[in-house]
């Protein structure tokens, strides 16, 4: 009888344990009981319960520090500072595969928040033990230990060599390999997380064979696994023309301009961040992928997408077209210009205009037939507008005046020349014009006159003749392609110069 009244006792305390750690942990899935549950003590109360000898009291203790962790970086501070780390990272060795995991989400919540609080999840020994995780047999466990490894390491590229040291490149990559697409997704996503940082990183990814795995995933129909998939190959290509060159060699192309069609924006904005990280580095890799249609791929992209997600495609086709003439003028053949002018319209933020106008000074600075194809878009008008404009910023007019005058300075098509003399323009673009102005007429004699017939010369005078102007000497250079009765006559004072005459011939005439 009294055994059992003990028996009873302890089981109602068992139950009692149970039922609070399932409230706490049920609780704390709601951001507006957090501060409550810090308030009442629950980061105390559930620290001894990690040790419980309930396994499922366990994990519920484990799931409601890492809800809790993740809600506030104060929070998962507090979690470092009451000594929770070292029982979390015991129990993941030696517990069973659901206590695990929800120590695995804990030691994640910590470690997303800062490099300082993923540096003291790592210092409280947690990385050979998730390391071992992602040889568990179990996949939710490996995903769980994938996941924390990725949050490591994706702050600085020092706490991703701790990573790589601690020798889980080669177990992600296998974890890359796995059935399970939700594993495959984290593992992809760590992956990318390391190699983001420095080449060297990359080259530790692409030695444990990582890109061979990966890049046949590119035309799985998952849309999340497309996604990060897409953004590992682009981290390890950005990063130097080898590494790129390993990507290309995996057999990416066409496979990867298939991607900007499918219906995920982020599948699509990935894909394109890998064009543009293999196209920016030479004009082999340029080539290759405009020899695979990228550019046609590409353009599409830029035409149907919008916002930040159009910035990988605006700038891959800059890459491109930055070259040569040649690739240049295959962007120009694909009809590039179109969309890339509507998008510098469309688009609000500076930064995307900032891109635009970057490659579109990219297209027209080869010869004088890119320089018209840019001009012949009407763009020239915007680019000027956007330059003198004060609340554009700094790199915006910056990127605008460059674009104006690489394009200006090979352009030699005298209407478009003579439509910008006749705006009024910043000085600065104004005597870029004229300088033009001056070089083409000097070579086109027929030009001269038209010229002087749509009101250019006229109007070049006028500045010459306005107080403070610094165009006289470009002006100069213009009137001296002209016989100097012309100059005269288009000059603003001719009439007053005329009308003097008159006088002193009449006053010449009454004596």
């Amino acid at each position: 009888m009294a055994t059992r009244a003990v028996l009873q006792t302890f089981e109602k305390y068992q139950k009692e344990r149970v039922a609070f750690v399932s409230a706490v942990a049920e609780m704390a899935k709601n951001p507006q009981n957090i501060e409550a549950l810090q308030q009442a003590g629950a980061m105390a109360l559930l620290r001894p319960l990690l040790l419980d000898n309930v396994p499922s009291i366990q994990q519920s203790a484990a799931l409601a520090l890492g809800r809790l962790a993740n809600y506030s970086d104060d929070l998962a501070e507090a979690v470092v500072q009451n000594e929770i780390l070292p029982q979390l990272v015991y129990s993941l060795s030696e517990q069973n595969r659901f206590y695990k995991q929800a120590a695995a989400f804990c030691l994640r919540a910590v470690a997303k928040h800062s490099p300082e609080l993923a540096q003291a999840v790592i210092d409280s020994g947690s990385l050979d033990s998730l390391v071992t995780c992602l040889e568990e047999f179990d996949p939710g466990v490996k995903e769980a230990a994938a996941w924390t490894l990725g949050y490591i390491a994706g702050h600085n590229a020092e706490l991703a060599q701790q990573v790589v040291d601690g020798g889980a490149v080669p177990l992600l990559v296998l974890c890359v390999q796995e059935p399970e697409l939700s594993l495959k997704r984290i593992a992809a996503s760590s992956l990318s997380d390391i190699a983001k940082h420095t080449p060297e990183l990359a080259q530790a990814v692409v030695d444990a064979g990582a890109v061979a795995y990966l890049a046949p995933l590119v035309i799985n129909q998952d849309a999340k696994l497309k996604r990060q998939v897409c953004c590992a190959l682009s981290q390890i290509a950005k990063h130097s023309v080898d590494l790129a060159e390993v990507v290309v060699g995996a057999e990416i192309f066409p496979k990867i301009l298939t991607c900007l069609k499918f219906p995920d924006e982020f599948v699509k904005k990935h894909a394109a961040t890998v064009v543009r990280e293999i196209a920016k580095h030479t004009p082999e890799l340029a080539q290759l992928v405009v020899g695979n249609g990228g550019v046609g791929a590409l353009v599409d992209y830029v035409g149907e997408s919008a916002g930040n997600n159009r910035l990988p495609g605006i700038m891959a086709l800059g890459y491109i077209a930055a070259f040569s003439e040649t690739l240049a003028l295959s962007v120009i053949a694909e009809k590039a210009l179109p969309p890339l002018v509507s998008a510098l319209g469309e688009e609000t933020e500076d930064h995307m205009k900032a891109a635009i106008a970057w490659t579109l000074g990219q297209i027209g600075r080869h010869t004088p037939d890119h320089a018209k194809a840019v001009s012949d878009t009407g763009v020239l008008s915007s680019l000027v507008s956007l330059e003198a404009d004060s609340a554009s910023s700094e790199d915006l007019k910056t990127k605008c005046r460059r674009a104006l005058k690489s394009i200006i300075s090979k352009l030699t098509h005298l209407p478009a020349l003579d439509a910008l003399v006749q705006r009024p323009l910043p000085e600065g673009v104004m005597k870029m014009v004229l300088e033009q102005v001056g070089k083409v007429l000097a070579n086109d004699p027929s030009g001269r006159a038209a010229f002087v017939h749509s009101g250019g010369l006229a109007a070049v005078q006028q500045m010459a003749e306005a107080p403070g102007s610094k165009l006289k000497e470009a002006v100069e250079i213009i009137n001296s392609v002209y016989p100097e009765e012309i100059v005269k006559y288009y000059s603003p004072s001719y009439s007053q110069q005329l009308l003097e005459k008159l006088e002193s011939l009449t006053t010449q005439q009454a004596y």
